[in-house]
């Protein structure tokens, strides 16, 4: 199992407070999640996509793209996506003091208005898990696509879904700058290959 594409159990346990996976019994559900966005070079092909496909998505957004891209953050609303908090200005939660990564968070809720929070990269002490959780529903993964990744062709990516995706699984793709080329070849064949093992698509729940 690889560890980033599927987080061990042992690091879930270490953020109880935290959402992994959602697991609805007798059906095969999945869920998925969009990171970084949004931004006007990606995020609209994601949702001409989705509309096509018939699936809604949870789309996790940084504040400072919803500040710059506003006519976008609009639009996943308008079709009908959820959507949740990453932060102002992407911050990574070891790297900066548990008051200014709240303070950062707070600042993006302003923009984003949501319960819902994932921390970038997936990275949070546990003081600062603590005091989320007391204001936000937070969100993390079953599946990392790795879409993001410069190491990874497409066919990686799609084959990480292949290996990694179950019933409950959140997935992970970026509507980002750094995605694009990944995720624009493989989120296709990801949703193809999911609908014929008879997968369900959903949004998480704001």
């Amino acid at each position: 199992m690889g560890l980033i594409e599927q987080p061990p159990l042992l690091y879930r346990l270490l953020f109880p407070e935290a959402v992994w996976r959602l697991n609805r019994r007798r059906r095969r559900v999945v869920y998925l999640t969009f990171d970084d966005g949004p931004i006007p070079e990606v995020t609209p092909w994601v949702l001409d996509l989705l509309d096509a496909e018939g699936i809604k998505a949870t789309f996790f957004m940084v504040g400072d793209n919803v500040r710059r891209y506003p006519e976008v953050f609009e639009e996943v609303k308008r079709r009908g996506h959820s959507y949740g908090n990453h932060t102002m200005h992407h911050l990574q939660g070891f790297k900066v003091t548990s008051m200014t990564y709240m303070r950062d968070i707070t600042e993006a809720d302003r923009l984003i208005d949501s319960h819902l929070f994932r921390p970038p990269h997936g990275i949070i002490r546990w003081r600062q898990a603590k005091a989320i959780k007391s204001r936000y529903n937070i969100i993390m993964y079953d599946l990392v696509t790795r879409d993001y990744s410069k190491r990874l062709r497409p066919n990686q990516v799609f084959d990480n879904v292949r290996r990694y995706a179950r019933p409950g699984s959140i997935i992970v793709f970026h509507d980002s700058l750094k995605a694009e080329h990944n995720m624009k070849a493989a989120l296709p064949l990801a949703i193809k290959w999911l609908k014929n093992e008879g997968y369900e698509f959903d949004v998480l729940p704001m």
